[in-house]
């Protein structure tokens, strides 16, 4: 077993943000050694978030992004469960990166599960056809995969986090869901680009 130094449990505690009794708890653990711990950190932490999952998240904060050149922007609401930890300076702070995320990445839906119905069949057709040199046996599968792709490239909680390209964006909120011990999710987000979707004045008609 490795020796469990002061200098050790210090650099956990930066890089996971856990308490000092948990890190003790955890590198004893893992036997001293820092990476396996941080796995067994990164375990726990996912286990005690599926079990926060249920619970209701009614407190939280509205962030606003506009970027520098003042052309897009966008609205994130995030969810808490407690005031006391919306102001929690960690949840603050990624609020701001999930608003500035939405910008970057333009996701079309939180979940899979809010995508439109008919918006998933029309990529699943563009699929299909894309497959159609393929033997008939293995098409659907071609398209399913590929519509799994556009899931993980179009989906706001599946799409690789803007800040950290080793990490999805739900993979970050439960690092952070983790560390304040509460239910974090987001509600809704609205993007915002200049000149994008604006309806043409219709001309008066002559005489």
């Amino acid at each position: 077993m490795a020796e469990i130094t002061a200098q050790t449990v210090n650099e956990f505690r930066k890089q996971t943000g856990l308490g000092l009794m948990e890190c003790k708890a955890l590198l004893k653990e893992a036997e001293g050694d820092l990476k396996n711990a941080m796995t067994l950190a990164q375990e726990k932490g996912k286990a005690n978030a599926a079990k926060r999952a249920g619970r209701t998240a009614s407190a939280g904060r509205v962030e606003v992004y506009i970027h520098h050149d003042g052309k897009s922007g966008a609205l994130v609401e995030v969810n808490c469960e407690t005031d006391f930890v919306a102001r929690n300076d960690e949840f603050r702070q990624l609020c701001k990166d999930l608003a500035l995320h939405v910008v970057a990445a333009n996701p079309v839906a939180v979940t899979r599960e809010e995508v439109p119905a008919d918006k998933v069949e029309e990529q699943r057709r563009i699929f299909l056809v894309q497959a159609e040199d393929k033997p008939e046996p293995i098409r659907a599968k071609i398209a399913e995969g590929k519509l799994n792709s556009w899931f993980a490239e179009s989906v706001l909680l599946d799409q690789v986090f803007v800040k950290d390209s080793a990490k999805t964006v739900r993979e970050v909120i439960l690092e952070v869901n983790a560390r304040v011990g509460e239910n974090i999710s987001i509600a809704r987000f609205a993007r915002f680009i200049v000149g994008e979707n604006v309806v043409p004045a219709t001309p008066e008609a002559d005489g």
